[in-house]
């Protein structure tokens, strides 16, 4: 049976009150959560973008549920700093925390002013920061001289197990490729979900397989369409431009044609917490371990509640 978690999503929500979204999503009967790790946000209209590592120690605090992060080493991140970062959350809450590894986008990464690399370049410095971030979770001094440069890095702070590092992938031919390195695979909802997924085994992926499902609650379906439409039109973008795009501006000036209707291809939109039990328990179905649930209007609490008292309990009941 699959576990539910909370995405708490740094881009819509200011940090005290995402503080208080996961205490209550906690209290409400979420397993698990996730979040974000973003300097900007998407659109204007979200709004917020916190430092997730800063938050992600008080979140652990404050709480008793497991949680990861997704984040870019390579370029805004130097993967020494993060990994000790990890290592020291990992250390403080033995057992309770992850971090998942992509290539990144530009909108968070051109704040370095460093040229944003072609994909595939990208790839490879990720694998390199991989490889570097594990050894000094390792306790090895490292030293490393490529896309990225390291000299003499050790951690000295470290829990006594190494935390999983999970492998971000939204393609198929991604998921292949992270199956090489990664402890366990985490993507988000699309048409090809279940591919990525099987893509990932095929090659000999291990490990916990998770997805964020990006869905949108309210007490009336012409709400729910609205807060979708306003919140996640910007988001609704696909590769290369969710890639490659590096301002706000840009993802509005793509968004201001996107219709509600065109939304909900990419958001489960509905007021019905019977129809929203049916699409996740799809992905547990699908063979999906874990699944966070993102709700993409910035107001979270009626949403943890409804789902909490309704969706929950559906889903862990079979």
């Amino acid at each position: 049976m699959a576990i539910y978690g909370f995405h708490a999503s740094h881009e819509q929500v200011s940090p005290s009150d995402l503080l208080d979204a996961v205490r209550l999503a906690d209290e409400a009967g979420f397993a698990m959560a996730m979040c974000s790790d973003h300097i900007a946000p998407w659109s204007a209209r979200q709004g917020e973008s916190g430092f997730a590592w800063s938050w992600l120690g008080a979140a652990l605090q404050a709480t008793t549920l497991r949680f990861g992060v997704v984040n870019a080493p390579g370029q805004r991140y130097h993967p020494a700093i993060v990994a000790q970062a990890i290592g020291t959350l990992a250390a403080m809450f033995p057992g309770r925390f992850w971090a998942a590894l992509g290539s990144g986008e530009a909108s968070n990464e051109h704040v370095t002013g460093d040229r944003w690399p072609r994909k595939e370049i990208r790839q490879q410095r990720l694998r390199e920061c991989v490889d570097v971030i594990r050894a000094l979770l390792n306790g090895e001094e490292v030293t490393h001289d490529g896309l990225v440069t390291v000299d003499r890095a050790r951690v000295w702070s470290l829990p006594a197990e190494p935390p999983k590092l999970i492998g971000a992938a939204v393609s198929v031919e991604t998921a292949r490729w992270v199956a090489e390195w990664a402890d366990g695979l985490i993507t988000v909802n699309s048409p090809k979900s279940k591919e990525v997924l099987d893509a990932y085994r095929e090659a000999g992926g291990r490990g916990p397989a998770a997805v964020q499902v990006h869905l949108s609650w309210a007490p009336s379906e012409e709400e729910a369409l609205a807060t979708a439409h306003d919140q996640w039109r910007s988001n609704v973008v696909g590769p290369p431009g969710s890639w490659d795009f590096d301002t706000m501006e840009m993802f509005d000036s793509v968004a201001r044609f996107v219709t509600p209707e065109e939304v909900a291809k990419s958001v489960f939109v509905s007021a019905d917490t019977s129809r929203h039990a049916d699409w996740l328990r799809g992905y547990a179905d699908a063979g999906f371990d874990e699944v966070y649930l993102h709700h993409v209007g910035k107001e979270q609490t009626r949403f943890i509640e409804t789902f909490g008292a309704k969706v929950l309990p559906e889903l862990t009941t079979g």
